[in-house]
């Protein structure tokens, strides 16, 4: 409990000091069965409260060997973190991770280097403007704006689960986890010549869509419905 409020406060006073025109994309790639993983999760949910950021854990299946299966893990999760280790010219991955707006990547339980890289995506302008909108049984995501050809992504997000860990490396441990992506799919590209409007039926529960460079690169702008 003292190292979470520890957390806490440290979010608090490392706030970041220029808030951007769109939510601050922070990724955590994590594992239950990583015992330096936990700061870093209590740091997302603390992350998460930030009506600025929009946090993501993306659940790694990696560390599943070493004598625990993550229930959150998705293969996919890692496909993304490789893809991103890949663009920045790197071949190694590891947890905890945060990348920040697809271009900041820091060691995730280092708070001091997390707030510096919310800050420097804060004070990035972004070109583009990301709309979505619930009517109905329809979500309608609109944007405008940009340069170039983005990728439109939606993850849906679990707000949060509390896990007994019986075996592995957090074993004896119940811990809590928050913004849970429990899937991430591409719905297609964006020629920014022209506005995007994507109409699909509503998603059940909580929604994130990003607009992304291919890359994967810099994500221009964000959106949160349900």
């Amino acid at each position: 409990m003292r190292r979470i409020a520890l957390i806490a406060t440290l979010c608090a006073a490392l706030a970041p000091s220029a808030r951007a025109d769109v939510p601050v994309v922070v990724e955590l790639y994590t594992s239950q069965g990583c015992n330096a993983c936990p700061p870093a999760d209590a740091m997302l949910a603390e992350l998460g409260r930030d009506p600025d950021i929009v946090a993501l854990a993306l659940h790694v299946d990696y560390w599943d060997y070493i004598g625990w299966e993550d229930r959150f893990a998705l293969p996919a999760n890692g496909d993304r973190q490789r893809a991103y280790a890949h663009a920045h010219g790197g071949q190694m991955v590891y947890t905890p991770q945060m990348i920040v707006n697809g271009t900041h990547a820091v060691a995730g339980n280092r708070p001091g280097e997390v707030m510096a890289a919310i800050r420097a995506a804060a004070a990035e302008a972004s070109p583009v403007a990301l709309d979505a909108e619930a009517s109905g049984g329809t979500l309608r995501v609109t944007a405008h704006g940009g340069q170039g050809r983005y990728r439109l992504h939606m993850a849906r997000v679990d707000p949060g689960r509390t896990v007994a860990i019986l075996e592995g490396e957090n074993a004896g441990h119940t811990l809590g986890y928050s913004n849970i992506v429990t899937s991430f799919e591409t719905l297609g590209a964006w020629d920014a010549a022209e506005p995007l409007v994507h109409e699909m039926p509503l998603p059940e529960g909580r929604v994130v869509l990003l607009l992304q460079e291919p890359g994967p690169g810099r994500i221009v702008a964000a959106a949160v419905a349900g």
